[in-house]
């Protein structure tokens, strides 16, 4: 049984429909483990959305903890070192639950160096294994720019440096051919970005909750900061493209 806590700030409907789907997935078996505590960096009352996504961890019987950074922040005005003194006050409120992983969904903070070194910690980013890195729409941007061949996501080990740790999983789908010939030839830089985000977007969901039930599964396994196969070798990521897309097809955008 994988011991797993959700990290999530809570701050959309997005944040809501993957707790509701990855529960999904819990309940039927399809991921062999359990949610033992959900954390969010913000509190009851700072927001609407967040108290929406507090209720349902309620609804589910999770444990939720949270701790704001913003009041903590607020607190220690004026030192520099609020980040890693924020982190180890996370480390001591979840470390009686014993997490195996960590999964970072919609959690809007840079995780410091002792924290990510603590945990086994595994974040989306929506870009090729060595890919770009950066938020969502510089990465898209960067694939434009570039006249890229492929576009993807990957499930990555969360590590000091952003977006570069030791890929888990990853898919991939090609923005050359059909539907996106056409605006590669008008240079239509806009409406690009706009189907290379529709296309990166439904596959999101699918490769969190493939890479959950492969580590689950013991289809794949980290150990001391790589990524094992089944056969026991280290690999350079698990690659679901297959899988996703097949998904995908069958689930038209």
């Amino acid at each position: 049984m994988l011991n797993i806590a959700w990290f999530s700030t809570g701050r959309d409907e997005a944040a809501r429909q993957l707790l509701q789907v990855v529960q999904e997935n819990i309940s039927t078996g399809a991921i062999k483990g359990e949610i033992s505590l959900v954390f969010s960096n913000r509190e009851p009352g700072e927001s609407r959305e967040n108290d929406l996504f507090f209720d349902l961890v309620h609804s589910y019987g999770i444990p939720l903890t949270y701790f704001s950074y913003k009041k903590f922040k607020a607190s220690i005005e004026g030192q520099e070192d609020w980040r890693p003194k924020y982190d180890r006050e996370v480390a001591r409120r979840i470390v009686k639950f014993s997490p195996d992983l960590c999964v970072l969904a919609g959690y809007m903070l840079i995780i410091g160096k002792e924290l990510c070194q603590k945990y086994n910690m595994i974040n989306l980013h929506p870009a090729p294994p060595a890919g770009p890195t950066g938020s969502w729409q510089e990465v898209i941007w960067t694939l434009i720019e570039s006249k890229a061949e492929e576009a993807g996501a990957m499930m990555h080990l969360v590590t000091p440096e952003l977006d570069r740790g030791p890929v888990v999983s990853y898919c991939l789908f090609p923005i050359k051919g059909k539907p996106f010939d056409q605006y590669w030839q008008r240079n239509d830089k806009e409406t690009l970005f706009k189907l290379i985000r529709q296309h990166e977007l439904a596959r999101e969901f699918p490769l969190i909750i493939s890479t959950l039930k492969a580590l689950s599964q013991g289809e794949i396994a980290i150990r001391d900061g790589k990524v094992i196969g089944a056969q026991g070798n280290i690999i350079q990521g698990y690659d679901l493209t297959e899988k996703i897309n097949r998904e995908v097809k069958e689930n038209p955008i």
